[in-house]
């Protein structure tokens, strides 16, 4: 019984190295791979503190839901990455009562405007509300605006001249 084992086991190895024979004398040759950003200019998203502007929260209840609406823009250099709010409602004593979330997947290209729509559950009692907002690499600093309008020279760039 242990000679038949024997035999077996060098039987075998001997397949799997003349399989291994037969597999290395293969050349292979491996796919040619292109970069995925070959030729396309990547700047990455801001780490620390971003900066954007947002206009006037506009607030109004449908249901059983408080709806806010906040438009933001980018007013730093670089992108921002997953752009999030945070609206956090009190009662009249100041303890938490209720809270919000709205949230950008993705990036937020610096200028580009977005609007953001935060759905809070709605009870009994909400007094006062707070935004905290934040980004995917940290944190970001706000700046209150009473509209906001596209750029200039975006504007005029996507505006042909008119023709004569």
């Amino acid at each position: 019984m242990t000679r038949a084992r024997i035999g077996f086991a060098a039987a075998l190895v001997a397949s799997a190295l003349c399989a291994d024979a037969v597999l290395t004398g293969q050349a292979v040759q491996a796919p040619q791979l292109t970069p995925v950003l070959a030729g396309k200019k990547f700047t990455p998203p801001v780490k620390g503190e971003a900066a954007v502007e947002f206009t006037t929260p506009r607030t109004a209840r449908k249901g059983d839901s408080v709806v806010t609406t906040i438009t933001v823009r980018n007013i730093s250099a670089q992108p921002i990455a997953r752009l999030t709010i945070n609206e956090v409602w009190y009662e009249k004593g100041g303890s938490v009562l209720t809270a919000g979330r709205a949230v950008i997947n993705g990036v937020i290209q610096p200028q580009e405007i977005q609007t953001m729509t935060i759905n809070t559950p709605w009870k009994a009692g909400m007094n006062a509300n707070n935004y905290l907002f934040s980004h995917a690499n940290g944190t970001v600093k706000p700046h209150r605006v009473q509209k906001l309008e596209a750029l200039k020279e975006a504007a005029a760039a996507a505006t042909p001249p008119a023709k004569k």
